[in-house]
């Protein structure tokens, strides 16, 4: 890799259409500085704000969590409506201590459990993928499997905003192996390959396209089957692995399963639905900290209506 690429240069974003991210990430660089425990106050102070204005997204998380757990009554699913937008919040907060954050200061932040199953599948002698999901708390523990995990390649997806965009890249590029575009399939095949671990959170919505229909807390789902693909074409094995905020200010849990047994099985549907069921058990193990704001069931069945749909 060219070192270039993993530079960034402020130079390029010089102009006024970039000012407000720039003192966007002025702030944040700032509040990085904070002692934890205020940077989860403020986190849940920015989530009440963002609650009470943010009204589109407010309608998605309450469409989310009705769907997902009719159990509820309507006001439990209030409090986790709330809930969520604080802890999506505070990851705005976690990803500036991620990024600026010591090395001394983070590591006593977390613990770790499971780093057995990543030895195991690591003396297969191939790459590994790890199996995430897009908890609020991805960022950061990006950070905490770094310490951990030789090779860690995140597979991610373009920022809209080209300062944070180029901003971001630098920042991971500085803790990563390398970071791999969810549209370079050839790269990641390849990587993995050559015996690298590839970071993968497959549970966005991206249409019909290489998706499968599979049930996701009770939903029918449109799933990726890249998950089953990469292993397929790889022959790596598959090891999930959760992130989570633990209570009263005590840092994080990041847990390493072991690697799923028969995965891939030919048939997509299963797979599917088994990698679903996986993440699945660390959203209802805390499931404020999964990312209700996001149209994870925009694409339906045919025949089904639109979810968001306001009626």
């Amino acid at each position: 890799m060219n070192q270039d690429d993993n530079r960034f240069h402020p130079g390029r974003f010089l102009a006024p259409r970039h000012w407000p991210t720039w003192l966007g990430l002025g702030l944040l660089r700032l509040c990085a500085l904070l002692p934890y425990p205020l940077l989860l106050l403020l986190g849940d102070a920015v989530g009440l704000l963002m609650y009470a204005l943010v009204a589109p997204r407010r309608h998605v998380a309450r469409t989310n969590i009705r769907r997902c757990f009719p159990e509820l009554d309507a006001a439990a699913r209030e409090r986790l409506v709330r809930a969520t937008f604080r802890s999506a919040a505070i990851s705005i907060f976690e990803n500036a201590i991620s990024w600026w954050g010591s090395d001394r200061r983070m590591r006593r932040l977390y613990r770790i459990e499971g780093l057995e199953h990543y030895e195991a599948a690591r003396a297969r002698g191939k790459g590994i993928i790890l199996l995430g999901g897009h908890y609020t708390t991805l960022e950061i523990s990006g950070r905490f499997l770094a310490y951990h995990v030789a090779g860690l390649q995140p597979i991610y997806k373009r920022a809209h905003n080209p300062l944070y965009e180029a901003l971001m890249s630098a920042m991971r590029k500085r803790l990563f192996d390398d970071l791999l575009l969810n549209t370079d399939m050839r790269t990641i095949v390849r990587n993995v390959k050559a015996g690298k671990v590839v970071w993968y959170a497959p549970d966005q919505d991206f249409g019909r396209e290489r998706s499968v229909f599979a049930p996701f807390m009770g939903v029918a789902t449109a799933t990726l089957t890249t998950t089953a693909r990469l292993a397929r074409l790889t022959g790596a094995p598959v090891v999930p692995y959760y992130s989570e905020r633990l209570p009263g200010a005590q840092g994080y849990l990041i847990r390493l399963l072991p690697p799923l047994e028969n995965f891939p099985s030919g048939d997509d549907v299963a797979d599917a639905t088994l990698a679903n069921a996986v993440l699945e058990r660390q959203v209802r193990a805390a499931p404020a900290q999964y990312l209700w704001i996001h149209r994870r069931f925009k694409t339906r069945p045919e025949g089904e209506p639109d979810l968001y749909r306001r009626r």
